[in-house]
């Protein structure tokens, strides 16, 4: 395993992180399989376990807890809060109200009195960013969070948020949570020039693309996959960034042959090539799927493996543009673009 300092925090983090969206009723983990993939990644170096409250309506959270228990200080913990949580309108968001009471629930689930890192889920177009950053500070003051960081930011929001920091004499945001992988590298052309330039850590979720680089999805194969099970829309070849997915898997599934490599390692591989990336975050459902995972900890790509891979999927691209998480909402909503 490779470690990385996590931006200017000093921390020291494993290149591959646990991620538990999975543990639970979304990836129908038990509490035993969560237990034994938290043990298995464990001995196998890794340090940081990444969660949110929203993931299985605060499942994740209870076993990741259950699973870490007695071992607490030897994990770099993390999890979210945003999205939400339930009907009523205001358990959801950025702001001081339901960020303070989230962490509270957080930290219960978990059965921990901090974490080290806690992640503004999303952007809050609703909340100002001196709302936000004051209540995370605050939090921060505390004890109750070490770190704060944002997840899937648009690059213009991070910056914004770094400035409204420094005019308000807030914390900063140390971290950044994009998606990544060589099918969607969209994120190379703003938010990791962006990250450089202001030393945040980078902990990027999606490397396998949702399973499309983990070798399951092949041409001529049915997609059988626990995401397709729920995402149909997404793997469905017939549309057409679909189809220039699986294009793009057949090629550089060559590519990884001739380099003696499994996709997942030349996957994980590049994400993890990249200076910008302290970690990349691996979401396993079960023991295998974390081993295949973990064989990439110490893969290092060669030159000529990353110039083949920028002529399937040019940098900066991402081939289904249509799936970003991160798109100013002026782009999604028309009547945001037109004047009144």
């Amino acid at each position: 395993m490779q470690y990385r300092t996590l931006g200017r925090t000093g921390v020291q983090v494993s290149s591959l992180a646990l991620g538990a969206m999975n543990f639970g009723r979304i990836g129908r983990t038990t509490q035993e399989e969560a237990t034994a993939i938290v043990d298995a990644a464990l001995e196998g170096g890794v340090n940081v376990i990444d969660t949110a409250d929203a993931y299985s309506a605060g499942e994740s959270e209870e076993m990741v807890g259950k699973a870490i228990a007695g071992r607490r200080d030897d994990i770099v913990l993390a999890t979210k809060a945003y999205l939400p949580m339930g009907a009523e309108r205001n358990h959801r968001g950025g702001s001081r109200r339901w960020l303070v009471t989230a962490l509270d629930d957080s930290l219960r689930r978990l059965g921990v009195d901090h974490v080290d890192l806690y992640q503004v889920h999303r952007w809050d177009p609703a909340t100002s960013d001196e709302e936000t950053l004051s209540a995370l500070t605050d939090l921060r003051r505390a004890g109750k969070i070490r770190y704060f960081g944002s997840s899937t930011f648009p690059a213009y929001r991070i910056v914004q948020a770094q400035w409204a920091a420094r005019e308000h004499h807030l914390g900063r945001y140390v971290t950044e949570q994009p998606a990544y992988s060589i099918l969607q590298r969209g994120i190379e052309t703003h938010v990791l020039p962006v990250t450089e330039e202001y030393g945040l850590g980078v902990l990027a979720w999606s490397p396998l693309a949702s399973g499309w680089l983990s070798g399951a999805i092949r041409e001529g194969r049915e997609v059988a996959t626990n995401r397709s099970a729920f995402m149909p829309q997404r793997f469905d070849t017939a549309v057409p960034s679909n189809r220039a997915k699986l294009d793009a898997v057949e090629r550089l599934a060559r590519v990884a042959d001739e380099a003696g490599l499994t996709l997942i390692q030349l996957a994980l591989g590049f994400v993890t090539a990249h200076p910008a990336v302290t970690s990349a975050l691996i979401g396993p459902r079960t023991l295998d799927h974390l081993h295949s995972q973990l064989a990439a900890a110490d893969t290092v790509l060669p030159p000529d493996v990353l110039d083949a891979i920028d002529t399937i999927v040019a940098p900066g691209t991402d081939l289904a543009p249509d799936e970003k998480n991160d798109t100013p909402p002026a782009l999604l909503d028309p009547t945001l673009r037109r004047r009144r």
